[in-house]
């Protein structure tokens, strides 16, 4: 998994004219973003480098990067994305995951059965529903499984496990 770069935040725009951005954060708030030294920029060889990040009041980021020096260059950087490598987040306890590391795992029936691939992770409030794909010509083509031991009985680096009771027909 360390080869996998993980989104952290996405760049909306220009704030000022001094360069800083306005960010749309995916993680759990600024906090995520402090520990790091360095972002690359997804779909670029680029790497951004922060000077500060502080939280707009709005559930996002306002941050200023040494390499974006007015509010032009902040402007082209709209719609980036901001990644960090995957062996660079906070190691996990026993049951704990990263969404990253469940997109695109191969789901399977506890009897076996191949249901199809992890296409998404969604919280609706009431706890992470994982979003399954079902291969070419099934019916129905997505469906969705909660992400509880009830209804996922194990995930490694490539399976994810659906209990009987879970996995549809």
């Amino acid at each position: 998994m360390s080869d996998k770069s993980v989104t952290l935040a996405a760049i909306t725009g220009a704030h000022g004219v001094t360069g800083e951005v306005r960010l749309k954060l995916f993680g759990e708030g600024v906090e995520s973003l402090k520990g790091f030294r360095a972002f690359g920029i997804s779909g670029k060889d680029e790497t951004l480098t922060p000077k500060k990040v502080r939280d707009d009041g709005k559930g996002g980021a306002i941050a200023r990067f040494a390499e974006v020096g007015d509010r032009n260059a902040a402007e082209s950087l709209r719609g980036s994305l901001l990644t960090v490598p995957r062996d660079a987040l906070p190691a996990l306890e026993e049951g704990e995951y990263y969404h990253a590391d469940l997109l695109g795992l191969s789901a399977m029936a506890e009897d076996g059965r191949t249901l199809g691939t992890v296409i998404a992770v969604e919280n609706y409030g009431a706890g992470d529903v994982i979003e399954i794909e079902r291969p070419e010509g099934s019916k129905p083509r997505i469906f969705m499984v909660p992400m509880h031991a009830d209804a996922v009985s194990a995930w490694d680096e490539t399976t994810l496990t659906v209990t009987a009771n879970f996995a549809e027909p």
